[in-house]
Formats: structure tokens, C-alpha cells, sequence
């Protein structure tokens, strides 16, 4: 199937679907839009897997149902902040500017309003992990993928018993963690750990990847061989045209489609503005280090719950990163974030050979309620936005490109879209850009 355009003499071709954005969301709408028959043009301002989709920690976190913003975190936020490369931090540059967005975050952390989010989450990855694999059996990237699983663990009894109470809230959505307690039972899942880790939750409900970017750049290279058309643009605005959508790029030429597809994460509120939507998008900075291959015998991944960081085995090497800097866009990296990480994990897990890493910065869209925007554009219904996933591009990247696919075509979702809709802050105040 090779996409198609509509020559015109006085215009430029016009094509089925423009999507803005070449990370692993709009790559998979690319391609879920292809397989129905649609022709696309991806544009994007770097290329594919230029930015989060390149330096993620490489695991599809389907038990990652809790939202960010909920009364944990505000109970923990105040000591946190106090450190300022602790699991989360703003910079005090950029505190006046986020209020607005904090504000936002807080009220979405009332319980209601959590069990709400938890539900949505939990939908969107039971369907995002039913149809990864038909996705990559059609990218021919299958080989890519790992079931080894996860592992949890704490320094702290009180620590572990949070991590229970969660798992117990998953297991209503079948997700599954076996608690370990003691040092011999968690070196039977992951030897080479230090003996302050007492206790751990192993869970098989979390994927991986060999590596994100060679995942993300071979779809890619999947879609250019169904005739999808990749290009390197910078979109500035998007309008209303008799055709469709006219996207405005920033060397002063347009491009014209019957639909487009907004997955620009962390860039895309600048151009839903565009169109009169102002969502509240901000930046979760995340930081890493990636060690040479032979690290550390790392057998799963390792979420170090506590200190809110990760380990990551890739075929290229062992990574080491997460935790939230709200910093939005323009500010320089704080590598600083990094080499604390790396030093914490040099500590949990011993032996492990921190010489030769690379570091790396990148933006993760996120919204106050830790749902994406998932829908239509409110004054432009052949637009979709399709961002703000957070940490979670990735583990949800097949699931938002089915749902996406089905508004592009009008057929039915296959889960309820109502949380997601991308209008649910309206009435907030002005979103700042």
C-alpha cells in the first residue's frame, strides 16, 4: 500500500494525513493510518527519534496505572523539592512560571479524582499491550521485544508496604506483583543487589525493548517501505482549510491534508494554541546515563521505587535514569541529575561500572492528571491531538495509535475516549505556552 496525493495546479499535493511529530506515537499512527488504507507524510523538526523516544528507559510499564498526581505525591512533594536532585524538583527559575500548572496538578490529586485517572490508565494499557505485538508483527520488529519483567525494590518496610497497597489497587485490573522479601529470595530474580534492599515486588507485567531508538528509528524504516513519506519540517500552526488542515511550517511553506495528527509531545501545546486550544502541556525532564555493555548483570529491570529511578538492559549497554525535573523547554540541562542517579545506583547495586557513560536529557509531555489528550480539536475536527503521555510514550504508543486510527476513519474506539478528551482543563485559566 503506498500513500497518495491529489496533484494540483495551484496548490501543493494534498495528502490523506499529515502527522506532526516522528517519535514512537506519531510513528505508530503513521503506521496504524497506513494500514487503513490512508496515505501519510510525517513532518518533524529533528527527525525520527530525535528526542524522548531515543533516550526512554526502554520498558512497556503496563502496571504503571497510578497517576503521578495523587495524595502520595503531594505528602511527599515538600521533601523532595528541598533536594534539588531528588526524584522531583523544579528549578527555581522556572517555580513562578509552573504555579499555574502545580495548581492544576494538586486538584487533580483529590481521591476521586485519582480513582479516576487510575481507571482510564489502567483501560488505555490493557489495550496498548493487547495490540503491541499484532504492531510489531507488522513492523517487522518483533524481535526487538523482551518479556523479563520487573523488579521493585525498597530499602524501607514502609516503603514496601506503600508498593503493596498499590499493587493491590493493580490487581483489580490483573496486574500482578509477587512480593519478595528477604535477601535470598530477590537474588533468585536479580543477584548482585546490595543487602539494604530488603524487600522487592516482581511483576511480569512489564515489557522492554533492545533498545527504544533502534525500535523507533526501525519503524521508520518500516513505514518509508509501505510508502509513507518522512520529512524534517518545523510546523508553527495549524488552520481550517476548504480541503482539510493547512499546517504553516517555519521556513513560510504549507503543506495541505484532508486530517492531521498532532504527536509533537512536549512541543505540541504551541501548536494546538494555533487552533484556540491552550492545554496546560509541561516538560518532565528526564535524565540518564547509559554504561557500555557488560555494566552490570542485569537481568530485568529495576525500578529503585524509593529514589524514583530506574535500570534499563539494552542490547547497547545498561541505562540508568528517571526521575521528574519540571523545567519546561528552554532551560539548559542539569546533568548534575544524572551523575547523582548514577551515583545512587553505584551504591544499591554493587560492582556496577559506572566508567564510559553517556548522558542524556530529554522531554517527556506531561498533563496535570497523568492522562494524555487523546481527541479531536475543539474548532477543528480533522485534527487529533495525540500527546502528553509523560513517562509513558512508549508502553502506550500501540494503544494511542489504534484509537487514533479509529477517529481518523469514525469508527467506533476500542476503549472510552471521555477521560482523555483534550478540552478537560477548559475553564482553568489560561494555559501558559
Amino acid at each position: 500500500m503506498t500513500a497518495t496525493t491529489t496533484a494540483r495546479a495551484d496548490q501543493s499535493p494534498l495528502t490523506d494525513l499529515v502527522v506532526i511529530g516522528a517519535g514512537v506515537i506519531g510513528l505508530s499512527i503513521a503506521h496504524a493510518a497506513i494500514e487503513r488504507g490512508m496515505g501519510v507524510l510525517i513532518i518533524d523538526r529533528t527527525g525520527p527519534a530525535a528526542g524522548a523516544s531515543a533516550g526512554n528507559a526502554s520498558g512497556f510499564a503496563f502496571s504503571g496505572i497510578h497517576p503521578l498526581a495523587s495524595p502520595d505525591t503531594l505528602f511527599s512533594a515538600p521533601k523532595w523539592l528541598l533536594d534539588p536532585l531528588g526524584p522531583l524538583s523544579i528549578p527555581p527559575r522556572y517555580a513562578l512560571q509552573i504555579a499555574p500548572w502545580m495548581a492544576r496538578f494538586a486538584k487533580e490529586s483529590l481521591p476521586g479524582k485519582v480513582i479516576a485517572s487510575r481507571k482510564a490508565q489502567a483501560a488505555l494499557m490493557l489495550h496498548s499491550r493487547t495490540v503491541l505485538e499484532p504492531l510489531m508483527a507488522l513492523t517487522g520488529t518483533t524481535d526487538m521485544l523482551t518479556k523479563s519483567g520487573n523488579i521493585e525494590v525498597y530499602e524501607t518496610a514502609q516503603g514496601f508496604e506503600g508498593g503493596l497497597r498499590k499493587w493491590e489497587l493493580a490487581a483489580e485490573y490483573g496486574f500482578i506483583g509477587r512480593p519478595l522479601v528477604g535477601a535470598e529470595a530477590i537474588a533468585e530474580v536479580q543477584p548482585g543487589l546490595s543487602p539494604r534492599i530488603t524487600h522487592a515486588i516482581a511483576t511480569e507485567d512489564w515489557w522492554a525493548l533492545a533498545d527504544p531508538k533502534l525500535y523507533t528509528l526501525a519503524l521508520a524504516k518500516a513505514l518509508t517501505g509501505k510508502g509513507g513519506r518522512i520529512e524534517t519540517a518545523e510546523a508553527r500552526a495549524l488552520s481550517v482549510s476548504p480541503d482539510g488542515v493547512t499546517v504553516q511550517l517555519a521556513d513560510g511553506t504549507t503543506l495541505s491534508a484532508r486530517q492531521a495528527v498532532v504527536a509533537a509531545g512536549a512541543h505540541s501545546h504551541r501548536l494546538t494554541a494555533t487552533l484556540g486550544d491552550r492545554i496546560p502541556l509541561e516538560t518532565e525532564r528526564g535524565y540518564n546515563t547509559t554504561l557500555p555493555p557488560g555494566a552490570f548483570d542485569l537481568r530485568r529491570h529495576i525500578t529503585f521505587a524509593e529514589h524514583g529511578f530506574v535500570a534499563s538492559p539494552l542490547s547497547t549497554g545498561i541505562r540508568v535514569g528517571g526521575a521528574v525535573e519540571l523545567g519546561g523547554l528552554d532551560l539548559p540541562p542539569n546533568y548534575a541529575r544524572a551523575k547523582a542517579m548514577l551515583k545512587k545506583a553505584a551504591g544499591l547495586m554493587p560492582g556496577l561500572k559506572t566508567e564510559g557513560g553517556t548522558e542524556w536529557m530529554g522531554f517527556r509531555p506531561s498533563l496535570p492528571d497523568t492522562l494524555p489528550a487523546i481527541g479531536r480539536a475543539t474548532r477543528a475536527p480533522n485534527v487529533i491531538y495525540a500527546f502528553g503521555h509523560g513517562h509513558l510514550g512508549l508502553t502506550q504508543s500501540a494503544g494511542t495509535a489504534g484509537l487514533v486510527a479509529s477517529l481518523l476513519t469514525g469508527t467506533a474506539p476500542a476503549i472510552d475516549l471521555t477521560p482523555f478528551a483534550p478540552n478537560r482543563f477548559r475553564g482553568l485559566g489560561r494555559a501558559p505556552l
